[in-house]
């Protein structure tokens, strides 16, 4: 394992966000400095040395054990997800010198799937939630990412500098922070990854919001919830959504959207099928969807 100044800065986050009596320390001491704990009062419950955590902190280039980490994860009261990104960020950035990962491509049989669930809104997400592909009912219910720039067609980017996915999610603050959650996992796991880097630096540029939820370090792996929309078109819909892996692509997630059968929002999905002869097909998003990192 390697280190990193990203896996530092997380720690520091993770601590800052605790309080003494959080963790059973008597807060007789007042006259604290810094938000949360001290870095000796997280080595103290780690059961390692203040110099060792310390030099986790700054970004060393020192090897913890996996115990170490667990014991120090424990201490920071990390869940099961900022565990898991503490680890990407110690294990991949020793990769970080490496050729960034190849152009993602849709294949065929993938499309083929995506039209033939034509009454399902699904779309087809890469790494950095790049949206590489989606179905007709998808763009009608979110956007038409086929029609868009292929370095804009990203659902992260979207939900968080549209105005129209704003009014779209009823709850457009609490989806807009899990989307930024999702795009830390993203960059935990590829570091080496220049086109999330200008990603967050655009979305970091142009969002208060964003830059707020960046510097807290919160990381989210939500792959099934409720969305609530208030559309355009069809009025208001509560549709459920699961993020399904697939197995020959890694780093490929089929996103699909449903409704409660025989609800409102059921006719509502229906009624949005029948909007519109004419909208963008699934091929639309492939054939354009990764040029943009092809030049990379």
């Amino acid at each position: 394992m390697g280190q990193s100044a990203e896996f530092g800065r997380f720690l520091k986050a993770m601590r800052s966000r605790l309080s003494p009596e959080q963790v059973g320390i008597s807060a007789v001491d007042r006259g604290r400095r810094v938000p949360g704990l001290r870095r000796e009062e997280i080595a103290r419950l780690a059961g390692v040395s203040t110099d060792y955590y310390t030099r986790l902190e700054q970004g060393r280039n020192i090897h913890p054990s996996r115990s170490v980490l667990d014991s120090v994860g424990r201490a920071l009261h990390l869940d099961e997800s900022e565990h898991a990104h503490m680890i990407d960020l110690l294990e991949n950035c020793a990769k970080s010198q490496r050729r960034p990962a190849p152009a993602q491509h849709v294949r065929p049989a993938l499309a083929q799937l995506l039209d033939a669930v034509g009454n399902v809104p699904a779309l087809l997400l890469g790494r950095r939630t790049d949206v590489l592909a989606g179905n007709r009912l998808a763009y009608l219910l979110l956007a038409d990412f086929a029609a868009m720039p292929p370095e804009e067609r990203n659902l992260t980017r979207w939900i968080i500098l549209d105005p129209l996915a704003r009014e779209l999610f009823s709850d457009w603050q609490v989806v807009a922070a899990e989307a930024a959650g999702a795009l830390r996992v993203d960059v935990g796991r590829h570091p080496n990854d220049p086109r999330a880097n200008q990603l967050v630096g655009e979305l970091a540029v142009h969002s208060e919001h964003f830059r707020q939820w960046w510097a807290g370090h919160r990381v989210v792996t939500e792959y099934a919830g409720i969305l609530r929309m208030h559309h355009p078109v069809v009025g208001d819909l509560e549709l459920d959504f699961e993020d399904l892996a697939l197995r020959h692509d890694p780093d490929q997630t089929l996103r699909v959207f449903t409704a409660r059968p025989g609800s409102p929002s059921a006719d509502s999905l229906a009624l949005l099928g029948s909007y519109g002869a004419e909208a963008p097909s699934s091929r639309a998003g492939q054939e354009s969807a990764s040029p943009a990192e092809d030049r990379i």
